[in-house]
This record gives C-alpha cells, sequence and structure tokens, in this order.
C-alpha cells in the first residue's frame, strides 16, 4: 500500500482510501466538479475529481473507495487528480492502514497509568478511578481507541490514553516537587480531566464533534459522567467531590480557552499547567514531525508564533 505521506508529485496512483469528506462545488465556469479529503493513517490529502464521468461511480463520504489518478501540486502542497472511482468492496482493505494512531504500545500505557491508582490514599477517590479504569470494561476499551482531539495534538486512535498518561506523569512530578499539592486529588483529577471527550468526539473514522459534544463540550460533559458515577458511591464527601469536579472544569485555565471556572485550587493550577504542558509540547512534535526542508517551519497559529527547529546537539 502507498501511504499518503510517499506520494510524490508527478506519480500515478491506483489505491484504496477512506474518502473523509466529499463536497460537491462549481468552478468559475459553472463546472460541478468533486472536492475530497482522503485518508490514511499517514495522514490526509486534497483531491479533486474535474470530470464527472462514467469513471466516478457513485460514493459518499466515509467509504473506502478505489481511486486512480496522478499527483499535482497546489499552493505547496499535494492534491490528486483523479480520473476514476469506484467504493471499495470488504476484503480489499484493513482499516487499521485508514487511521492514525500512536507508535507507542497502547497496553504498556494502560498498565501505566492504571498503576497510578496505587498512589491515591483517599478510599473514595481510589474507589472511583476504580470503577471506571478497572471495572468498566466499555469504558476501557473505548478510553484505549479513543482520539484527544479532532485536531491540533493527540488527534489519532490511543491520543486521549497517551495525553492522559502525559498529564498524569507530570503530575505525579509535581506532587514530588511540592509537597504541599493533595496528590490523591490531583492524580485522580489527571486521570479523569479529558474523559468528556469520550461523548465529545465521534470514534474513528469519523473522530469529529458529536452533536452534544458542540453544545456541551467535553468539560461540561465529564463533570457530568463523574457527577453520575459519585452517586453510586456510598457518602462520598461533598467537599471532596466539589473539589474533584472543580479541577476537571477549570483545567483549561482560562474562560476564553472554554474552563467555566478559572482555577481556585492549588491543585487546578497545576492540573492545568500539565494538561497545557502536554498539549504544547505534543503540538510542536506533531510540526516537527512534518516534512521541512528548512530550521524556519513558518507561522503556528496555535503557538502564535514562526517555529524553528533546535540546533543539533553534538554530545559524545
Amino acid at each position: 500500500m502507498r501511504l499518503i505521506e510517499e506520494l510524490r508529485e508527478g506519480e500515478m496512483v491506483s489505491e484504496i482510501y477512506l474518502c473523509k469528506t466529499k463536497q460537491i462545488a462549481k468552478t468559475k465556469a459553472g463546472k460541478s466538479y468533486y472536492s475530497l479529503v482522503l485518508q490514511d493513517k499517514s495522514g490526509t490529502l486534497d483531491g479533486k475529481v474535474w470530470e464527472l464521468s462514467n469513471g466516478i461511480e457513485h460514493f459518499d463520504a466515509m467509504d473506502y473507495i478505489k481511486i486512480e489518478g496522478q499527483v499535482t501540486s497546489f499552493q505547496g502542497s499535494n492534491q490528486l487528480n483523479i480520473k476514476r472511482i469506484r467504493k471499495a468492496s470488504e476484503g480489499e482493505y484493513d482499516p487499521a492502514n485508514y487511521m492514525p494512531c500512536t507508535g507507542k504500545n497502547v497496553e504498556e500505557m494502560y498498565q501505566e497509568l492504571v498503576g497510578y491508582i496505587s498512589l491515591v490514599k483517599d478510599v473514595y477517590l481510589k474507589q472511583l478511578l476504580e470503577g471506571y479504569f478497572v471495572k468498566d470494561a466499555a469504558f476501557i476499551k473505548a478510553f484505549k481507541n479513543h482520539s484527544a482531539a479532532k485536531s491540533v495534538h493527540h488527534g489519532f486512535i490511543g491520543g486521549l490514553l497517551e495525553h492522559t498518561l502525559g498529564v498524569t506523569r507530570l503530575c505525579k512530578a509535581y506532587t514530588d516537587i511540592y509537597p504541599i499539592l493533595n496528590g490523591s486529588l490531583l492524580i485522580t483529577a489527571a486521570m479523569f480531566h479529558d474523559i468528556g471527550k469520550l461523548k465529545e468526539i465521534s470514534t474513528f473514522p469519523q473522530n469529529d464533534y458529536t452533536d452534544s459534544g458542540q453544545l456541551l463540550g467535553h468539560i461540561v460533559m465529564g463533570t457530568m459522567m463523574l457527577e453520575e458515577k459519585i452517586k453510586e458511591i456510598p457518602n462520598f464527601p461533598e467537599k471532596l467531590k466539589n473539589e474533584l469536579l472543580h479541577c476537571i472544569v477549570s483545567h483549561h485555565g482560562e474562560l476564553e480557552f472554554g474552563s467555566p471556572k478559572k482555577p481556585s485550587l492549588i491543585e487546578a493550577v497545576a492540573l492545568n499547567f500539565a494538561d497545557n504542558t502536554d498539549a504544547k509540547i505534543q503540538t510542536f512534535t506533531e510540526v516537527l514531525q512534518g516534512e521541512h526542508s528548512e530550521d524556519w517551519l513558518g507561522y503556528n497559529r496555535f503557538f502564535e508564533s514562526n517555529l524553528r527547529k533546535t540546533s543539533k546537539e553534538n554530545i559524545k
């Protein structure tokens, strides 16, 4: 299989890709054409069907399609000029080849994450964590396979797990450096901070915002999930519940970044910094992993800055 990241200008392509989006548009002359976004595990590619001829069979967005065409260049990026399309049949493709996936071992990451539960000394918080991460098989399966975002950072299968583990590692380090932190509360908040994304973002291959996700967002939805589970734990302290939920609702740090509240607890401040650190380092990492022939990588709206590769270390 030729991956999208391997395609070069001028090459002829005969391959199966996932049609992530399909739009019918018109040229300036009023002629209809298809504008597609094709996807495999290596990335996405803009595709155009300029001639809607008999060689273009019926297909819809989210179908796996066999295409024939040529790679061209438009505004510095590859584009596929498609001549023929048909829907692929089951057995012609492996869905795993068309979804971006974490490069890390999912089972090893999950076991490490669950291991942090042993550090939580509060019996109510531990029971809450085990209710999700140990006893709820449906939650565990979904959590392992979900992304952490539609785009920006960790937008791949296993991304939610990878991001949550990164945030939890940082929070554990904070508790070692700053003994003033309530370790049980912070570790619990770190592991739960993004569980609302299971409902905010649909599963692959769509990996798009759900209707409820658009209306409520993962912070509110995650808080609602925790409240429901807390009701099942007898005598769960009201004060502790509010402290945990506050960490969740304030973990984006600022109102303009989607937090219903700004941090009022020191643990909420720590969680916000850990979440922001892991998100930004991963975002920068994904930029660096792209193909760049120059040191300067261009302007990035997430960082609001022109980014550059770091000089290579020369340590013997």
